[in-house]
């Protein structure tokens, strides 16, 4: 076996990854030289297509940052029933268009104890019923063939109580119980519980779960039956270093860090982002680029801008290669139910004041819930209150404000505290189910405002079929107490067929999306490297960014209301959707429309 770029990789970040590591875990050179010694079995266990695909993306880096990525995530077996479905259905994936597929929890779980596969059992075993992990492997093989990038959720923060350390641990293993947190009474879990929010209060209360069997309690932040593991003692971070570089050397592409700000507890704090989680992402990030520097890593951080950034790193101490932009997704269903852009405006001045390198994954929809996790302090100059605005927004998605066509529910509904979530489909929440011309073109607009962000946009599965709630689950006794699975319904396949009929909302929907990602990708305009701004409209109902780059400029308009605004701008542009010239000092958007005009620079 050839080590030759193994050998060089590794020095290249030794010191700095043996100075982390050995401050992170006082000096354990004995658990180091063991991490080392795991990377390097790791590599020899990559196989030579994998190390090939690694050289290629080394040479270009940005490969990901292309205007021409389109993401689609879905349930496998929702989608195709199981990894053998989903590669028979690549080439309807390649007709919409699609070259990044993220694939939703698929390892090993328990019925009744899975949190949608956030609890997994086993990381190197596919839930059986989707198929093998052999299977997994094939459609990696498949996907790289077919241009189409894999991505897959690695759970960090817990296992599940069925996982062989939480078993040994329950049965009085002392190796297996420092995985996790461990305690004979509540003295301790009572001062975490002074200091750490709750993740589910309604659903799940508390951080820790008291084990009758064994007269234990366990530190269990997100449900009873996922265990918090304990990133203090380095065989953990070893072993699910290991486990992650083994879904790698399987043929993931993107790893999605669940959850990595929870990953790190110290008592007296919240328990989140504290700084060694980022010292473990620096480690992760730097195993990867010693063992497969193809690989990207994608942090969940569900969180608001300025807690979210830091997990890029910094130029010369990068973390993760992509981050979620969920604070622009839930302002943007804010934007439209308010039909006020300014929040979104904000937004965009901070993401524009980033690093152009920085890359996020912009969504519309995905497989969880919207929580409203807006920036209260600034919308208050406004009289904005946050426990008034959450109920105006969920009665609005939900249809119960007077005059609302928008379909939603709501999941972990606490009326006290206002802090309920928002379940549906994009075309439900845009009210196909109610005005399918009005909700279709919401549903239009909104895509267009995701192209034109900066990253890589992902479809839910779905949504190119616009494809509506699924009310089904109310009558599924293992689904109806979680009302996210609204909108992880099954893929309808028979709808599917009908994206051939131009005249249907299926064929309309499907058609237009195709026709927004393909200018996305011929117009370099699109490109990572644009500038990208927001500006003023001179009217609050009217979202306006600029991209500029190469003499070019685009100047994209969204009308966040239902009812037409008249615009006096400045100069012309070409419609990009129709090739015709635009007269910007007077316009006219109709309701939900949109503009995407190009014009050179010099026109300003």
């Amino acid at each position: 076996m050839e080590y030759t770029e193994f050998v060089a990789r590794l020095n290249a970040h030794y010191d700095e990854l043996k100075w982390l590591y050995c401050e992170l875990y006082n000096n354990d050179m004995m658990a180091f030289h063991y991490f080392v010694d795991m990377l390097r079995r790791s590599y020899a266990d990559r196989k030579q297509a994998l190390r090939e695909q690694d050289a290629a993306r080394l040479r270009e880096p940005d490969w990901f940052r292309s205007n021409k990525m389109l993401g689609m995530m879905l349930y496998v077996d929702n989608f195709a029933g199981n990894l053998r479905g989903v590669r028979e259905k690549l080439p309807y994936l390649k007709e919409c268009g699609v070259n990044y597929l993220h694939l939703m929890p698929l390892l090993k779980t328990v019925k009744g104890r899975s949190d949608g596969g956030y609890a997994v059992a086993d990381f190197r075993t596919v839930q059986p019923e989707l198929g093998s992990m052999a299977d997994l492997e094939d459609l990696a093989d498949d996907c790289r063939r077919a241009g189409i990038s894999l991505a897959l959720d690695f759970v960090m923060n817990h296992t599940s109580e069925d996982h062989e350390w939480a078993k040994a641990a329950r049965a009085g293993d002392p190796v297996a119980k420092a995985r996790y947190f461990f305690y004979k009474n509540w003295d301790v879990p009572n001062e975490f519980e002074k200091t750490v929010p709750q993740v589910f209060p309604t659903t799940a209360p508390g951080n820790f779960t008291y084990l009758p069997d064994c007269g234990q309690i366990v530190m269990t932040s997100f449900y009873p039956y996922q265990w918090d593991l304990n990133y203090a003692n380095p065989m953990v971070f070893n072993d699910m270093t290991e486990n992650l570089l083994y879904l790698t050397n399987r043929g993931m592409d993107v790893i999605r860090l669940d959850a990595i700000p929870y990953i790190w507890k110290e008592l007296g704090t919240d328990c989140r982002n504290l700084p060694k989680v980022h010292t473990l992402s620096r480690m992760l990030r730097m195993a990867c680029e010693i063992v497969c520097p193809g690989v990207l890593l994608l942090g969940e951080v569900v969180m608001e801008p300025a807690k979210v950034a830091p997990y890029f790193g910094t130029r010369e101490k990068p973390e993760c290669h992509l981050l979620y932009n969920v604070t622009t997704m839930c302002s943007t269903w804010n934007c439209l139910a308010t039909r006020d852009v300014r929040l979104l405006r904000r937004q965009l001045d901070q993401l524009s004041a980033l690093p152009r390198e920085y890359s996020f994954q912009n969504y519309l929809r995905c497989h969880d819930d919207i929580g409203w996790g807006l920036d209260y302090p600034w919308l208050r100059q406004f009289g904005v209150e946050e426990v008034a605005h959450k109920k105006y927004l969920n009665d609005w998605f939900t249809g119960k404000w007077p005059g609302s066509w928008s379909r939603g529910e709501l999941y972990n509904d606490d009326p006290r505290l206002g802090d309920a979530r928002l379940c549906g489909t994009t075309a439900s929440l845009c009210g196909m189910e109610c005005d399918e011309e009005l909700g279709f073109r919401a549903d239009r607009m909104l895509h267009a405002w995701m192209l034109t962000q900066s990253g890589i946009p992902v479809l839910y599965s779905g949504d190119e079929i616009a494809q509506l709630n699924d009310y089904s689950y109310h009558d599924d006794p293992d689904k109806r107490e979680d009302s996210r699975y609204i909108h992880r319904g099954r893929f309808d396949w028979a709808l599917a067929e009908k994206r051939k009929e131009p005249e249907t909302i299926q064929g309309r929907t499907f058609a237009m999306l195709r026709q927004l990602e393909q200018i996305r990708a011929d117009q370099p305009i699109f490109r990572a490297d644009a500038a990208f701004y927001g500006f003023d409209t001179g009217s609050d109902r009217v979202l306006g960014v600029i991209r500029e780059r190469a003499g070019e400029r685009l100047v994209a308009l969204f009308n966040f209301s239902e009812e037409p605004q008249t615009l006096r701008l400045e100069g012309s542009a070409v419609d990009l959707l129709t090739g015709k010239p635009v007269d910007l000092g007077e316009l006219e958007l109709p309701g939900y429309g949109f503009l995407w005009g190009l014009k050179k620079v010099a026109d300003k």
